[in-house]
């Protein structure tokens, strides 16, 4: 290119040179002309040769960070509702009616089967406790000299000293004297059992609740009002609802061997409290009820828990996870790769072998930890788009680079 310009540049100050002999005035005008002639013609074939040999660069395929999904060992669980209640329960009422002389227990407080709560006055209970035991004594020495008049009239007879008559009614004088020592002693027992009565005592271990009463209350037996409750907080019982038609999915999938039980052992259950905070211990469930609720149509799960400090109270209302089964080839996707159309439908995107951009419809499952369990619309090696969306469409070309580059690549611009 540069020659093209010199050769130019030479033909025209020859052909000027020629003129100038002819006209020497206009030599300098002319030779002006000429230089700034050579010069724009050099410079036109310069640009003219720049542009026919100049190519845009192509434009890159945008970058997106992927995440290619495996098949792994997926636990399966399932989040009821439920709420707590005690393992065992026990209102405390009085068994024989009096006035309450003392309180023996701090509300509030644990206390052991047998410990005395409440002690009832004795005195009227006592004295037929007293009573009883003098009749039992009054029909043992009756008992007695009827035994031996009995056994003497035997002997008697034998030789007919006696008429068979008078031995007779010695035999049955005998035999109603043992009756009346058998009176004797049940009502001794029945006056030692209501005196025993007057201390009301616990019937479980557990932990007492309020007080209804207090010294100098008049108590009746078997009254409505229950005097306090003690109940059994450790292990407690964590009742939770599961709907039928849930409870038959999973039952077909372990069935039909999509599903595996967790583990030889009873189904593990953890819980998560009110105030979404994990409970650090583990439960085991106790049994499945039998019978439908036909209102709501739920079936009654019941886990047993350990609860050795108390933190879980009677009626609190609680989550608990159910390990229903384990799946061997499960798919867990990020959450940030699926997301939902106008509809409602969960939709992700997936980059091809041939690096075209592809949108998948996606059943999901449960949600564990940031990743959804994936039943169906994805499969093991597939590359889910999880960051670069704003830059891509589905039918696009994409190039996938690992997620930490392209959040830093998209950080930077």
């Amino acid at each position: 290119m540069a020659g093209q310009a010199r050769n130019a540049k030479g033909g025209a100050l020859w052909f000027l040179t020629l003129r100038e002999k002819r006209c020497p005035m206009r030599k300098f005008k002319r030779h002006a002309a000429a230089l700034f002639m050579g010069l724009d013609l050099a410079v036109s074939l310069t640009l003219g040769g720049c542009k026919r040999h100049a190519i845009a660069p192509p434009k890159g395929a945008p970058q997106v960070g992927v995440v290619v999904l495996k098949a792994q060992k997926v636990f399966l669980t399932a989040e009821l509702p439920g709420r707590t209640s005690p393992y065992q329960i026990a209102e405390v009422r009085p068994q024989v009616g009096g006035i309450v002389q003392q309180r023996l227990f701090r509300e509030g407080a644990d206390v052991t089967a047998g410990q005395t709560l409440y002690q009832i006055d004795p005195a009227l209970y006592q004295a037929a406790y007293d009573s009883a035991k003098a009749n039992l004594a009054k029909a043992q020495a009756n008992l007695l000299t009827l035994k031996l008049r009995a056994e003497r009239y035997h002997e008697l007879v034998k030789i007919n000293a006696v008429s068979k008559q008078d031995f007779d009614d010695a035999n049955a004088s005998f035999k109603q004297a043992e009756a009346d020592q058998a009176v004797a002693k049940a009502a001794l027992e029945t006056a030692r059992i209501n005196l025993n009565y007057t201390r009301i005592s616990s019937p479980i271990s557990g932990r007492a609740g309020i007080s209804t009463v207090t010294p100098g209350a008049l108590l009746t037996a078997s009254q409505a009002l229950a005097l306090t409750t003690v109940q059994r907080l450790d292990p407690i019982y964590v009742d939770v609802t599961q709907s039928s038609a849930e409870l038959m999915v999973v039952k077909h999938a372990l069935e039909g061997g999509f599903l595996k039980r967790a583990g030889p052992n009873a189904v593990k259950v953890r819980l998560m409290l009110d105030d979404n905070t994990r409970y650090a211990l583990e439960g085991e469930l106790a049994f499945s009820d039998v019978t439908v609720d036909r209102s709501t149509g739920t079936v009654t799960l019941r886990a047993v828990f350990p609860n050795p400090k108390y933190d879980l109270l009677p009626g609190m209302f609680v989550r608990a996870l159910l390990e229903e089964g384990v799946n061997e080839q499960g798919l867990l996707a990020p959450q940030q790769g699926v997301t939902r159309n106008a509809r409602g439908e969960a939709t992700a995107l997936v980059l091809g072998a041939d690096g075209k951009v592809e949108q998948r419809f996606v059943e999901l499952g449960d949600a564990l930890g940031d990743k959804w369990v994936v039943k169906s619309g994805l499969k093991a090696g597939d590359q889910l788009i999880v960051d670069g969306f704003q830059k891509i469409k589905p039918g696009a070309r994409a190039q996938a680079v690992p997620l930490a580059s392209s959040a830093s690549t998209a950080a930077q611009q």
